[in-house]
């Protein structure tokens, strides 16, 4: 029945969800508004400390939800402008909430609510879809929309500073979300001189954050950025919220033996990956998100699962690429814990749509490594450790449409035009290498490889190479196609 409405409102038809939804019991307060825009859709979140009882309604380029018995918190910041999505008013109607939200006059709404988990709020999610036939209805003239008064333009230039960060030459940045394991009431582990895991993690978060916002292309998201307490679930929806490209989990390990020693780097395990996917399947909010930019909440059960399944085994195999990236960088700092990467059902690592590792930095209850992960000099190697292997990933996999994705496709126009001329035709008739090169920092065998449209075997053959680790420096040859 839900999803049905939820269609309705797509439908820029009223949802008249006030008679299915049940009445709050005292006035529920929307705490805060966020946008983001994505090549697919415009995600708009409202949260709220209780149950909405609510109508909404789409027509020439507004979107009216009217909540009952709803206020706004004094500090509620509209947020910036950006998409499908124009800017926001509210007004009180008596004991009631009125919300115009501005959108592009040609966009489709869709709305649901996910309830909260934890400690968290309840959230009327709203997603602005771009008119995508034809004949769509050209927009109509409308009445000019409130001015948004924004109650904290600090935020606001920060929020839009940040978008445009992610933006280089038209080219959308990477995203990259970094959790910073435990947090507030929950201390995590200790170390015998009393050193705190969720210490720990913040400061080589907070570190891995700058090497990645440094890095052209790419943009981090800290889940926390203070001492406080997030719910594991809730972790990683964050990461979904941001469209994240990885979500990256930092931890610090610990085990009744103080002799324990090493860092390792987790995957979802095939157990976790079969227990979520059936939960997501059951669960109706689950199926009306979107699952790597498809909704499951209008397809049936058999064709919803073959969905799920091929978005989770892409999820997993780029996880255990970037896994294995890390890992191998890791080791360059000292010893790992087992050598390869591990698998386990860890809730932050559940994500059905975003490629999802946990690194553990290193034993905390061991005493030379907690003096080590209490040295701010080794927290920013571990940093620069993950942010190599992270990059590594994305430089040989890029996604579509982000700058890692256009810096290939020069790097591939340069070598076909080097051919193009008589000297680099002359080398391909005569069978010779077609090129050299030489690896940067960060660079690896896969990377190169898929560089110049040579398989890994090829390239450790011309080279006589039997590790799959190269150093930054060595000039390899590239064996011709």
């Amino acid at each position: 029945m839900r999803g049905y409405l939820n269609k309705l409102a797509g439908w820029g038809v009223a949802a008249m969800l006030a008679a299915l939804l049940p009445c709050a019991a005292q006035a529920a307060q929307i705490k805060d508004a966020r946008v983001w825009a994505g090549p697919q859709y415009t995600r708009v979140v409202l949260d709220a400390d209780g149950p909405l009882h609510y109508t909404i309604a789409q027509k020439d380029g507004r979107i009216v939800v009217d909540l009952r018995d709803s206020q706004a918190v004094g500090g509620f910041s509209a947020p910036t402008a950006q998409g499908l999505f124009r800017g926001i008013s509210h007004a009180r109607r008596g004991d009631d909430l009125q919300l115009i939200a501005a959108v592009d006059p040609a966009s489709t709404l869709k709305s649901f609510v996910l309830k909260p988990t934890a400690n968290d709020n309840y959230r009327l999610v709203l997603d602005l879809y771009p008119a995508s036939a034809p004949s769509a209805k050209a927009p109509t003239a409308s009445a000019p929309i409130p001015t948004v008064t924004y109650s904290n333009p600090t935020h606001s230039r920060r929020v839009a500073a940040e978008q445009a960060a992610a933006m280089l030459n038209g080219q959308r940045a990477v995203v990259v979300a970094i959790d910073a394991g435990h947090g507030g009431k929950d201390p995590g582990s200790h170390g015998p001189a009393g050193t705190q895991e969720k210490n720990v993690t913040l400061a080589v978060a907070r570190d891995l954050a700058k090497e990645i916002n440094r890095q052209p292309g790419m943009k981090a998201v800290l889940t926390r950025d203070s001492d406080i307490f997030i719910p594991l679930k809730r972790r990683y929806e964050i990461a979904r919220e941001h469209n994240a490209d990885l979500f990256v989990s930092i931890h610090a390990d610990a085990f009744t033996s103080d002799d324990a020693r090493g860092s390792s780097v987790w995957v979802l395990s095939p157990r976790g990956k079969t227990s979520m996917a059936a939960r997501w399947l059951a669960d109706k909010e689950n199926r009306a998100d979107l699952i790597g930019g498809i909704s499951l909440d209008d397809k049936d059960d058999g064709l919803a699962k073959v969905l799920l399944d091929l978005q989770q085994g892409w999820a997993i195999q780029a996880s255990d690429e970037v896994a294995g990236n890390v890992l191998r960088a890791l080791a360059k700092l000292g010893p790992t814990h087992r050598g390869h990467v591990e698998r386990a059902n860890f809730v932050v690592l559940r994500s059905p749509d975003v490629p999802s590792i946990l690194v553990e930095t290193a034993f905390i209850s061991n005493p030379a490594e907690e003096r080590k992960l209490r040295d701010p000099s080794h927290q920013k190697l571990l940093a620069n450790a993950v942010m190599s292997g992270v990059r590594n990933y994305f430089e040989s996999t890029p996604p579509p449409g982000t700058w890692f994705a256009a810096q290939a496709a020069k790097r591939r126009d340069v070598r076909v035009a080097a051919v193009d001329t008589p000297a680099g035709s002359a080398i391909k008739s005569a069978g010779d290498a077609a090129d050299k090169h030489r690896v940067t920092r960060g660079e690896s065998l896969s990377g190169i490889a898929q560089q110049y449209g040579i398989s890994v075997g090829a390239l450790k053959t011309a080279n006589q190479i039997r590790s799959n680790i190269v150093q930054a420096g060595a000039v390899l040859t590239i064996p011709s196609g």
